[in-house]
């Protein structure tokens, strides 16, 4: 039995249709509680993260999320593909997989306008390497080994550019450019990008290569978050709300608009402060600045229909989504 849908907060009145709260944002609270405040503030979608998935195991999550009757709007993450040929590094692609099926699986059982989108960060030098070119070479390696997987599952890749602080530990894919040249040689359906604001702010290339990526349909899936001075003790928490930094949403929203993408806008904040308030007061939070600071344009029409709508046939994948999950 599906358990009672939890009361609508305050927070609905401000809450617009195409939002998305990134689990990470709310990173202490478990699967089942990010579900319950996102609903509950009137939030009609979420993007999932591997790990609260692995606590509950993949059957139980996906029930939890057709229970919740939230759109999937990604999962998060897998990627990490940099390492040198050996045990490593198959063990990293297999569990690239893993990841596949779990997005597939996710996606059709969330409500319409669910997208099948797996975001990938990937990966900074190995140990030891100073070899830029060579980690990117992998990265181009991994996408073509994994894009027949993503295929058969109805899965779109997004490779995550990110800021080139990140280049050495974290990510060889520093710009919007260099992602959508990795995405270049496969399908859109089986590669696209991820344009995070937190990430790409700063490209002076920026709105050319975010109508490059909407003409050949490969924006998977459009991120916000604010970037915030002075940055952290640790970089990778210098995120904040929409309106609490530097960033001006408007224009990097109406370039995505532009290039045509009408999915949802998921708020992803890396940040300490953040993480340790309670769920609710986060995502009511969210809700606000969005609503203040981020332009999201056309509602989103649900069903959509496109190429990354698939899920929204959900029933038609039934006994696909019971072969991944038992």
């Amino acid at each position: 039995m599906s358990a009672p849908a939890p009361a609508r907060s305050s927070a609905s009145a401000v809450a617009p249709a195409r939002l998305s709260v990134n689990q990470a944002t709310i990173k202490y609270a478990s699967l089942a509680t990010a579900l319950d405040v996102v609903a509950a503030a009137g939030i009609e979608a979420i993007g999932t993260w591997r790990e609260p998935v692995a606590e509950v195991g993949l059957a139980e999550a996906v029930r939890m999320v057709a229970d919740s009757g939230l759109r999937v709007s990604t999962h998060c993450r897998g990627g990490f593909f940099t390492l040198p040929d050996g045990p490593s590094r198959r063990a990293a692609m297999d569990d690239n997989r893993r990841a596949i099926d779990e997005t597939a699986a996710l996606a059709a059982t969330g409500a319409p306008g669910s997208r099948p989108v797996l975001v990938l960060v990937a990966g900074g030098l190995p140990p030891g390497s100073k070899d830029l070119d060579g980690a990117r070479q992998r990265v181009a390696e991994a996408l073509a080994e994994l894009v027949p997987h993503a295929l058969a599952n109805g899965v779109q890749l997004a490779v995550e550019p990110l800021h080139p602080m990140y280049a050495a530990d974290r990510a060889v894919v520093s710009t919007l450019g260099q992602a959508l040249d990795l995405a270049a040689p496969f399908p859109a359906e089986a590669v696209g990008v991820a344009v995070d604001t937190f990430h790409v702010w700063w490209d002076p290339a920026l709105e050319a290569s975010i109508a490059r990526a909407g003409a050949a349909g490969r924006i998977a899936t459009y991120q916000v978050c604010d970037w915030v001075t002075p940055i952290a003790a640790d970089p990778l928490l210098s995120r904040g709300y929409p309106g609490d930094g530097h960033i001006d949403f408007a224009p990097i929203g109406a370039a995505v608009a532009a290039a045509g993408y009408t999915g949802d806008v998921e708020v992803e904040i890396f940040n300490q402060a953040v993480w340790d308030a309670d769920p609710a007061t986060v995502v009511a939070r969210v809700a606000r600045s969005v609503a203040a600071h981020v332009p999201l344009g056309v509602p989103l029409a649900v069903p959509l229909g496109g190429p990354l709508d698939r899920a929204s046939g959900a029933a038609d994948q039934h006994d696909a989504v019971q072969q991944l999950v038992d």
